[in-house]
Formats: structure tokens, sequence, C-alpha cells
């Protein structure tokens, strides 16, 4: 059974197999048009994509994931109860530097709960990245407050070692580890990442499952295949199942429905076990090099 197979859970509630990442929409660079991602954000939804992560620093201070989602649930309240809600925050995007205390993170959770203003809840917050002056275990203690609070659902982490999932787990149960996966950063495949995540039971969220567009080559454009060729579809769907029954739900981000129904049909592909050993085959034909973001950005993954 390939992981998406059966309803996954997250803190108790039922998401589709293929999620919904929100961060293109808010850009400062080429934001969209609120009227324009609300279209976009129903047709994820309503293809089963209820899944959706968000961040206090995807855009400003002023117009960011969060004031896009109370924009979205004001216009359509009656979907609140269908979306589970991820947010990443405690971190400064403008100088990189998380900030994992104990009185940062409440007040992070209470700048997105003041922006959402009752709109949505959170049912799982992240610390975008591990702060090396915090214990892990001291930021974790700090969610599972909140939770027990009421002012969260679950505790989330992201872009984090399989040795701090395990220590995070063992202060509050996590709901799900955020982490880039994809053909062309498939790290987590092998460094105890996504073996931990299977122990534990916990859910695997995958940013950037189609390479950030770098899973390219003669085919520049889905243009380039019959409409019914499963490749349209086939990173989105292989990063389900590489994951050795880990369960995997990718968030690729779209502005466009028409990608987003293109993204969303991939839960409807199922990949042969020759597929899957092909793919390892070229994973490990073409190895990537270099790192994932450089400079300061790159010394908090991992961690």
């Amino acid at each position: 059974m390939s992981p998406s197979a059966a309803p996954t859970s997250i803190v108790g509630k039922a998401v589709g197999p293929i999620g919904y990442g929100l961060m293109g929409l808010t850009i400062p660079w080429a934001a969209t048009p609120y009227p324009d991602a609300v279209k976009v954000m129903k047709t994820a939804l309503d293809r089963g994509a209820n899944f959706w992560n968000g961040s206090l620093f995807y855009g400003t201070r002023e117009a960011n994931s969060l004031h896009l989602i109370k924009y979205y649930f004001d216009q359509h309240p009656e979907d609140a109860d269908r979306v589970v809600l991820s947010i990443k925050g405690a971190y400064d995007a403008s100088t990189h530097t998380p900030d994992g205390s104990p009185a940062g993170i409440r007040a992070a959770v209470a700048e997105a709960q003041r922006i959402l203003d009752g709109a949505k809840t959170i049912d799982v917050f992240e610390c975008a990245r591990v702060d090396p002056r915090v214990p892990i275990e001291t930021s974790v203690a700090a969610l599972g407050a909140l939770v027990a609070e009421g002012w969260i659902g679950g505790v989330g982490l992201s872009e984090v070692s399989a040795a701090t999932i395990r220590r995070a787990h063992a202060v509050h149960p996590v709901a799900s580890v955020e982490i880039e996966l994809s053909f062309f950063t498939p790290d987590a495949l092998t460094n105890g990442v996504v073996d931990t995540c299977h122990e534990l039971n916990i859910p695997i969220i995958a940013y950037g499952p189609v390479g950030r567009g770098w899973l390219t080559g003669n085919l520049h454009t889905p243009a380039d295949l019959p409409a019914t060729d499963f490749r349209h579809r086939q990173a989105r769907a292989s990063m389900r199942q590489q994951g050795g029954g880990a369960t995997i739900v990718p968030i690729p981000g779209s502005t466009k429905p028409a990608r987003v129904a293109e993204n969303t049909a991939a839960a409807d592909v199922r990949l042969s076990e020759k597929d899957l050993e092909d793919l390892r085959l070229m994973m490990q034909a073409l190895p990537v090099s270099g790192e994932r973001y450089g400079g300061a950005h790159e010394l908090l993954l991992n961690q």
C-alpha cells in the first residue's frame, strides 16, 4: 500500500494525500491579488488539498500568509473546519534568525492569532528553524503549553534532524515534520529523517516536491508531453511512494487553478515497483551536489 492510500490524520483531522503550499501567493515582488488567490485556494480545497501551509514571513508584516488566510475565511467561513492549517513562525526572515525561546514562540503565535482574528484556528504551529541557542526540549515544551492552552492544535517541526525529532517527540507528541523532499533534494530518504518519522508515526510534509522547478530537461513544459502522460504528475506521486512506508504529504504550491488541479491529480497516480526502482536508479546515477540554500540559510538546515 502506498503511504497515501489511506487517509492521513494530523491533530486528529483527516487530510488529503496532497496538500497546498501558500508561499507563492504572498511573495512581495509577485503577490497574487487576494480575489485571484481565493480562487486558487478554493480550487485546492475542493480537489482535496485541505492541508494548507503558510507562514508569518511569507510576505511582509502587513501582508503575509496570515492576512490572506483571514481574507479567505472571511469570504468562505464555511470552509474553516475543512482546512487543516499549519503555520511557521518564530523566525526573523530579514536576519535569518530563529527565536525558539518560550517568549519568542508565544509572541509569534499571538501575532498569528491577532491577524486571523478568529477566522481560523491554527491546527499546527512550527518554529521555522531550530534555534541553536535554545534546547529543542525548551522550544517544544513552550509549544506544548500553547496546545494545552488551546492556542494551537499541535506541534510541528521544520528542517530538523532525526535526532532532533526524537528529542522533541519525547517532550510532546509531534504532529508533523516539514522538510524539503524531491528527486532534486532526496537527503531525508537517507539521513534518518524519513525512517524516524515512519517509526514514530509522524506525517512528513514535503515542500518543494518538484525540485523548485529544477526537475526539467528536454521537457521544458507540460505541453511537451501528451495530455494523458502520467509524467505530468510523476514527481509529486513518487514522493508519496518513496518513503518506505512513511506518510508523506507533498505540498506543491501554485498561483494558477489549472496547475493546482494538475498537482492534486497526482493523488490518483500509483507507480509500480518497477517505476519506483527505475526512479531510484535514476537518483543514484544522477547525484545532486552543492548547498540547498547557501550562507546563513544553510547553517539552519537539518538541525
